[in-house]
């Protein structure tokens, strides 16, 4: 297939374009390269998959050293025309949309942001697939969007109204758009809610890599909550086997949907969504006492409170993703960690070169 993935100089994207290109899809990589975190570590992926830096201009085709079938533009996908010119010359068969504006506690201080980059830019995309007849629309949302929801697991069939971030508001109105857009135009969309990703090549703002950073510098990790959290923590390569898995069958209308008993989960549109996660949460401290024995080193904790945005614990239901494609997430946290630090460390500490140390910046 020939399939367009936004955000492939992200954690994700990048994971899943490599995935892709590795089983023979033609791949068209998109993303803006912003500098919300180290645009170091974006241009070292896009690097990994043959995209050389040097060559990266906006809305101008660089093709892969690595990969005959991969190519990348640098764009923002608020630029509507850029968009759909693309679009129109590639002509995809898919669009994985996985670009968006990531973070709880930066919507809080920054949220013009998630108006840009969530809405705007998803609007453009679902536009684009309307108007070029994309097979499938697959997208990324949130475990986020549970907000104040606190029945465990969290299922794609409980209620999402009560949101505790913007940035979860604008996944939850990410879904509600494509339902709009499945509905009307009878496009076929599947959102996908991640339960915090973790792996190699991971994002810097997220706690696991804070933590790391922290254990190796000797610097104290600020942990939430006084560590009362649980996370359900989902290993890289699980969820990119969730999304191509999801991506090789369009969502589909449910016949038998009931209008006075809606399951929020499917529709009479061919619409869906999914929970990638683990299915198996872990309590924060022990995940910290897991990171320091891959590590080798001990960790310096400061108790804090909890902060506006967060929730206290996450926990995926996957029964429908097991029900519907045999997902079977088998990465466990002993084996995901050593993998994630045994990647750190040489990414950051075993190379001669001092350019791709991390920032010595405060934790949030």
């Amino acid at each position: 297939m020939k399939i367009l993935v936004t955000g492939t100089a992200g954690f994700v994207g990048f994971h899943l374009a490599e995935k892709l290109l590795q089983r023979g899809d033609r791949v068209v990589g998109v993303d803006n390269i912003n500098d919300y975190y180290d645009t170091r570590l974006k241009f070292a992926r896009l690097n990994e998959s043959g995209i050389c830096k040097e060559l990266i201009e906006w809305n101008t085709e660089v093709r892969s050293y690595k990969y005959p079938l991969y190519s990348f533009y640098r764009m923002n996908l608020e630029d509507k025309a850029n968009l759909f010119s693309l679009c129109e010359r590639e002509q995809f068969d898919v669009i994985v949309h996985l670009a968006a504006q990531a973070g709880v506690r930066y919507s809080i201080t920054n949220p013009d942001a998630y108006a840009q980059s969530n809405l705007i830019s998803f609007l453009n995309i679902l536009e684009a697939s309307r108007y070029l007849n994309i097979k499938h629309l697959v997208y990324a949302s949130s475990s986020s969007v549970y907000g104040l929801n606190g029945i465990m697991p969290s299922s794609e069939k409980h209620n999402v109204d009560h949101p505790v971030s913007l940035y979860a508001a604008s996944k939850k109105a990410n879904e509600l758009m494509a339902h709009t857009y499945s509905h009307l135009y009878r496009i076929p969309t599947t959102g996908l809610r991640f339960f915090t990703v973790y792996g190699p090549w991971g994002r810097p703002d997220m706690a696991y890599f804070l933590f790391a950073e922290a254990i190796q510098n000797n610097k104290h990790i600020q942990v939430f909550n006084n560590g009362e959290m649980q996370r359900d923590f989902t290993y890289i390569d699980d969820v990119t086997e969730g999304i191509t898995s999801v991506m090789d069958r369009p969502a589909e209308p449910q016949p038998n949907w009931d209008c006075e008993n809606p399951d929020p989960s499917c529709s009479t549109a061919p619409y869906r969504i999914y929970n990638i996660g683990n299915n198996k949460p872990v309590q924060l401290m022990a995940f910290i006492s897991e990171l320091q024995k891959c590590m080798g080193k001990t960790a310096l904790l400061e108790m804090l409170g909890k902060q506006p945005g967060d929730v206290t614990a996450t926990w995926a239901n996957v029964d429908e993703l097991i029900a519907n494609f045999n997902y079977k997430p088998d990465t466990t946290i002993t084996c995901g960690l050593k993998k994630f630090t045994d990647w750190y460390t040489n990414f950051y500490y075993a190379q001669e070169e001092t350019e791709l140390q991390p920032e010595t910046a405060s934790l949030p």
